[in-house]
């Protein structure tokens, strides 16, 4: 049995996760290309590495770490980068000095990554000011087509495919190896800039040693927020076992109330209402869940029922009451995290494989060349356990080589399969 409410330290630990990731703004259309252009002036970010030493050293949440230890980390790092070193080298040496904290919610990007957009969106209100000045007309956006991506020995897969977003529409599938933009190598953003509404070649290879598959894929304007809102929507999916019904939903984003208003919505009036039992996807992406999250599986609101005009009635979950399987991977982080813990605590099985441990409460900093250095500014325990470093084991571990599934994923399919079982208990 599940208690009413989730106890007081949970509801304490969601003021990080809070901070972490806080909620961003989505701002007016537009439609031109207007993300900001590559780094060319390595006197900027030579410059930029020195005020992020500076500002790790001032907000780093541990003062141990960043003492004398801290000094010798930029002399190492740093005092060697060369006179007419690139803005990419010099963004590799802060991030190498960097990982010395070992520590997660650290760490240094710039306008060739995607994550550079999406933390900007993620901390739009925080970063409101910086926005106006960087992007043009106030909207973060850059060109490209909605995919995640992980390089895995010196090669590019795709670890996430957003439904209805170009890449989907062009075919790409999961575990594609990544091979080139229009006869040059792939990048995720540069590839792609000014060339929205464009039909793009991308080729792709779908196996270790097969041909590689060429598609065209169509850019458009991605607006991170909005973007993990529309695949979040189009993940939503009816599986059939035995009959009986499993709904399954994925959130790529947890960083701000959409989100969760989006599931609430799918599982009261939604495709998802109706389903037998639910596997909830909380991996990769990014977190930001606040741990008020949970009481929509672990709290004891009431049942609503709405009747229309003519007498029909509709069970509006205010509470899910029916099995849910949460799947989780090395990708989930932060607020996810935390919510998993949370779910597992009360029972609810996790599948998948051990979560990032990532949690801690970060921010960004706009650095003076427009990088951004995101830093760790609070540490976070939930019931006494700190899961920064550690994370959150699987009840059913289902480990995964992702390159070259042609589009198969097997750690849904066993969480569906435990989401069954579960149905098959309570007969």
């Amino acid at each position: 049995m599940y208690p009413l409410s989730l106890r007081p330290a949970f509801r304490a630990a969601a003021v990080v996760a809070a901070l972490s990731l806080a909620v961003g703004v989505s701002a007016a259309d537009g439609r031109a290309d207007v993300s900001p252009p590559p780094q060319t002036a390595s006197a900027e970010a030579r410059a930029a590495a020195d005020e992020a030493w500076r500002i790790v050293r001032d907000n780093f949440y541990d003062p141990a770490a960043v003492g004398p230890s801290w000094e010798t980390a930029r002399q190492v790092h740093l005092g060697r980068l060369p006179d007419d070193a690139a803005p990419v080298e010099v963004s590799a040496a802060i991030n190498a000095m960097l990982d010395t904290l070992d520590t997660s919610h650290t760490r240094h990007y710039t306008p060739s990554e995607p994550a550079y957009y999406a933390l900007f969106d993620i901390f739009g209100r925080l970063l409101r000011e910086e926005i106006g000045r960087v992007f043009p007309g106030g909207a973060v956006s850059y060109v490209g087509i909605g995919i995640d991506t992980r390089d895995i020995d010196g090669r590019t897969f795709v670890i996430g495919v957003h439904r209805g977003g170009p890449a989907d529409v062009a075919g790409v599938l999961l575990g594609d190896e990544l091979l080139a933009v229009d006869g040059a190598p792939f990048t995720p953003v540069e590839a792609f800039r000014g060339r929205r509404g464009e039909a793009v070649p991308l080729t792709v290879r779908r196996s270790r040693d097969g041909e590689p598959v060429d598609l065209t894929v169509v850019p458009r304007l991605i607006r991170p927020n909005d973007a993990y809102a529309d695949a979040m929507r189009g993940s939503a999916r009816i599986h059939d076992r035995e009959g009986r019904s499993i709904g399954s939903i994925r959130v790529w984003s947890y960083a701000g109330e959409r989100y969760h208003d989006i599931l609430v919505e799918a599982l009261s009036e939604g495709s998802l209402a109706d389903v037998e039992a639910l596997v909830l996807d909380l991996r990769g992406g990014w977190g930001g869940a606040q741990l008020d999250y949970a009481e929509l599986f672990l709290g004891g609101a009431p049942i609503l029922t709405m009747t229309n005009r003519d007498g029909e009635q509709r069970a509006v979950p205010v509470r899910w009451r029916r099995p849910f399987v949460v799947l989780i991977d090395e990708g989930t982080r932060s607020g996810k995290e935390l919510l998993a813990y949370a779910f597992q605590q009360h029972g609810a099985p996790l599948v998948g494989t051990r979560t990032a441990g990532a949690v801690v409460a970060g921010r960004p900093f706009l650095l003076s060349d427009d990088s951004l250095l995101y830093v760790a500014v609070m540490d976070g325990h939930v019931d006494g356990v700190r899961l920064e470093g550690t994370g959150v084991a699987p009840d059913i571990e289902v480990p995964v080589d992702i390159r070259y599934s042609a589009g198969r994923d097997r750690q849904l399919e066993a969480a569906i399969d435990a989401a069954a079982r579960l149905l098959a208990e309570e007969r």
